[in-house]
């Protein structure tokens, strides 16, 4: 035999050798795991529990427990139901049975949904039936029409003639495989479990946010409160989460930015029932974090509130406060306004012995007060921070009416190259019918000196000096002061 007709045989031998392991190995392999695959669904009939952690940074962390009978092999998983925001990245599944029993080979996350205008796009060069209203007979007749475009008016070609813009309804033979009605997670796994197994998967999705809202009503003198607090939970993921264990996360988490938020402003459109100690507040890393004590539904495009904190009896100061500038002192007689106004606040401690101590996650504080008709009326409202226990609370409530106050500069003189000497008047005229105190804050630049002045002040820090001025009802104040600066 010649050296070439033998390595050719020896070739083919070689080849044949291994198609037969092959195809050995493929049967031995299909016996082991009950034949060719099979592929099922699970949708939310399947789910035993849900657990859901909000964030207030427009997310969410999902934890969804579903029963499943998989069989032992591979096979493929339609896991349905799922938020349609899903950040298919953080998709994580494993068995809560038994460890290392279900493997993931492969994961999709299907999101071609089924629309109008996809279902066309996918009968492009494919038959379809097209119902027309004949104006004579004024009945339905019905005509086979090949789908040539689909791109705006979609163009058919009926027998040997092409049309478009067709006044009759499109009738499709059946739904491509390709889209579905749902966002879906497929996956392909390996289970070694013969009995039923209880799968968790864990995602985080965008769409789902977070906020608080307090109310606090003031007493008729206006040193003490009652407060509540309400949670906003407002759920645009795309899906619904029933009887889910919640958890509220409050801090400032930081995320890559990858897209807008969707919305900005939040409405309310649902409120449940206040009940006592409803969420159980914990320290959490470096955040905190709320639980509510029993199980709540969320549904899809719903905003929820829920009761937060309840108090009463809170121990409240209000301020009149009269605030400068520092470009007042910059040079000589710096532009000002003759008639300022003089901001009201109110402010109180986070403290158990005030009734409070709980953190407060950031939000609006809306501050109500009733009338002399024992009517409540809205008298203002700020954005407070996240607050923790035992630090105070303060909030803009808006300008004062009758308690009005002006600043003028009396004299600017340069006393050398770097130091300067400003004198100023400052009038505060009381309206009303009671006496005030008005808290004046002056920011003075440089380093400075306070050379004389009317009324006591204290340095606040190195660039403040503030006076407590009181005025009694329907007189008028001055304060003056001269400050030596160099800058």
């Amino acid at each position: 035999m010649k050296t070439g007709t033998y390595h050719r045989i020896r070739h083919l031998s070689i080849i044949f050798i291994i198609a037969a392991v092959l195809i050995v190995s493929g049967n031995l392999y299909a016996a082991a795991n009950d034949g060719p695959f099979q592929g099922m669904s699970t949708g939310l009939d399947d789910q035993k529990a849900v657990e859901l952690t909000v964030y207030n940074v427009n997310l969410g962390l999902v934890k969804d427990v579903r029963t499943l009978d998989l069989g032992v092999g591979v096979r493929e998983l339609r896991f349905m139901d799922v938020a349609s925001q899903i950040i298919p990245t953080s998709v994580y599944i494993r068995s809560l049975k038994e460890q290392g029993s279900l493997d993931i080979l492969e994961q999709n996350y299907e999101y071609d949904l089924l629309h109008p205008s996809k279902l066309l796009d996918k009968y492009v060069g494919k038959h379809v039936k097209l119902y027309t209203m004949n104006p004579y007979t004024e009945r339905e007749e019905l005509v086979e029409a090949r789908v040539l475009s689909s791109n705006g008016d979609p163009v058919f070609q009926i027998g040997s003639d092409i049309t478009y813009g067709h006044p009759g309804r499109i009738i499709f033979p059946a739904v491509p495989d390709d889209l579905i009605s749902k966002p879906t997670l497929v996956w392909l796994l390996e289970n070694s479990l013969s009995s039923g197994q209880e799968v968790e998967a864990s995602y985080l999705t965008d769409g789902i946010n977070w906020k608080s809202d307090y109310v606090i009503t003031l007493n008729e003198r206006d040193d003490r409160a009652a407060l509540s607090g309400w949670v906003t939970i407002e759920n645009r993921s795309g899906t619904v989460y029933r009887k889910a264990k919640l958890k509220l996360v409050a801090g400032d988490v930081h995320r890559v930015q990858t897209r807008r938020e969707l919305r900005e402003e939040m409405m309310y459109a649902a409120r449940e029932a206040a009940a006592e100690e409803q969420f159980k507040e914990d320290a959490f890393f470096e955040y905190h974090i709320y639980t509510l004590q029993r199980p709540s539904t969320i549904k899809n495009n719903q905003t929820k509130q829920i009761s937060l904190v309840s108090a009463e009896n809170i121990p409240v100061s209000k301020e009149l406060v009269f605030h400068g500038s520092q470009h007042y002192y910059r040079n000589k007689y710096g532009s000002m306004t003759s008639n300022q106004k003089i901001g009201v606040f109110i402010e109180f401690e986070n403290r158990k012995e005030n009734n409070l101590g709980m953190p407060f996650p950031k939000g609006i504080v809306r501050v109500y007060k009733n009338d002399k008709e024992q009517s409540l009326q809205f008298i203002g409202e700020d954005t407070i921070d996240h607050t923790p226990k035992d630090e105070k609370v303060r909030i803009r409530l808006g300008d004062a009416f009758d308690v009005v106050g002006s600043r003028k500069q009396t004299s600017w003189e340069k006393i050398a190259f770097d130091t300067y000497e400003a004198a100023f008047e400052i009038s505060l005229r009381n309206h009303k019918k009671e006496d005030v105190v008005v808290k004046v804050i002056e920011p003075v630049p440089g380093d400075w000196t306070m050379m004389s002045s009317s009324h006591p002040y204290k340095k606040d820090d190195a660039a403040t000096a503030v006076f407590e001025i009181p005025v009694k009802k329907d007189e008028e104040v001055t304060v003056t002061y001269r400050v030596r600066m160099r800058f």
